[in-house]
């Protein structure tokens, strides 16, 4: 039964990193879900305005690009990064006006290999992705890239003492404490506030950063 109980985890922890396939699809809707509250915090606090050029880097299920793409209007621009091919398909066939418009770019990229210019965004989120990074300062490094002068990029972060008592963590999880990602941060020339939502049963974190 354990060797069942780890290749069940395992799938779980990699759909939750790179939702694919049949199951994908599902996660999908379940990432959209349960993240809705902490992405939402995150959009707020970046505080994207009319006509902004923005991007959710690691969409997943997709609730960030429709809350950004609200914010930002018919003069702004969101660009949409995700590593995983089927949730890219998802959000072409979901966002298909927006995509036509040019309102909204989808591509292929990751954290540590974000697909626009130099200093082009004005604010960036990613929320429960840095779990699933092996390099955390060219993480944050590219962030500090991709941000305009005065730019913002929002970390959202489940706890992490609350998220190891989950039982898929195990499975594929980097679970950093803050205090490492927020000198990670630092550390790429952005200044960092803190703030914490108490959402149980697992409280989150929004580490935003921004550039001088």
């Amino acid at each position: 039964m354990t060797g069942v109980r780890d290749r069940l985890l395992t799938t779980i922890a990699g759909q939750l990193g790179n939702p694919h396939g049949v199951l994908g699809k599902g996660v999908a809707s379940v990432l959209n879900r349960g993240n809705k509250r902490a992405i939402a915090a995150a959009v707020d606090a970046a505080a994207p305005t009319a006509a902004a050029r923005v991007a959710d880097i690691g969409f997943g299920g997709g609730i960030g690009l429709e809350l950004l793409l609200a914010r930002v209007g018919a003069e702004g621009v969101v660009h949409g990064i995700e590593p995983s091919p089927d949730m890219l398909a998802r959000a072409h066939g979901r966002f298909a006006g927006a995509v036509a418009h040019g309102r909204l770019a989808l591509a292929d990229g990751t954290l540590t290999a974000i697909p626009v210019p130099d200093a082009s965004l004005h604010a960036a989120i990613t929320v429960n992705t840095i779990y699933f990074l092996a390099d955390l300062p060219a993480a944050c490094a590219e962030l500090a890239r991709v941000l305009r002068p005065g730019g913002v990029a929002v970390v959202g972060i489940g706890d992490p003492e609350a998220m190891a008592k989950m039982p898929f963590t195990p499975y594929g999880f980097t679970l950093r404490p803050v205090a490492e990602v927020v000198a990670a941060l630092s550390s790429a020339g952005l200044t960092v506030e803190q703030r914490t939502l108490a959402n149980p049963p697992i409280p989150h974190h929004l580490l935003i950063a921004r550039k001088a």
